[in-house]
């Protein structure tokens, strides 16, 4: 198990750099991420949140697709966008409505550096755009209005007041 990053954490908003050794630690890492994810009752999980600022994320849509993208780039995405509420196992206990396309289509590689390209709708889209967010430093509460966004960080750290690891 890994410990997970909240919000106020500064490795969330820290450049993610490129992977570019695809070894055992590698592997050794995204299992330990999956792990964590499905311990916190995710359905993904970036490297930054894992306090790793490397271009890689977990995600699982509990629909059979189970997948690690690795210096994932999205080349595209659908023009009909919607709307849907997110969480974060970094802002554990906040959700809101976040608008995002439809559709995306994503390049990236697997674990050992085999390079695929997905094209995803519904939940996937949305899960696959969200933990990318996190590889650009971003979580969703960016994306939301600046009052929006100051209620949810208002709510957090009330819900998460005791929660929080000293120092932090």
């Amino acid at each position: 198990m890994l410990d997970i990053y909240r919000l106020g954490d500064e490795v969330l908003y820290a450049p993610t750099v490129k992977v570019t050794k695809f070894d055992g630690a590698l592997r050794m890492l995204v299992d330990a991420m999956f792990e964590t994810m499905d311990e916190a009752d995710g359905v993904g999980l970036a490297g930054p949140q894992v306090g790793v600022s490397q271009r890689l994320f977990v995600v699982d849509d509990r629909q059979g697709n189970r997948m690690c993208f690795i210096n994932p780039e999205i080349i595209g995405t659908g023009v009909e966008m919607g709307p849907y509420e997110e969480g974060c196992l970094s802002l554990p206990g906040v959700y809101h409505t976040v608008i995002r396309p439809l559709e995306v289509t994503v390049q990236a590689q697997d674990v050992n550096g085999k390079a695929f390209t997905v094209n995803a709708s519904g939940l996937l889209a949305r899960i696959i755009q969200h933990e990318n967010d996190h590889l650009h430093e971003k979580l969703f509460i960016d994306r939301l209005s600046p009052e929006d966004r100051e209620m949810m960080v208002r709510v957090y750290e009330r819900r998460n007041k005791t929660k929080r690891r000293k120092g932090k």
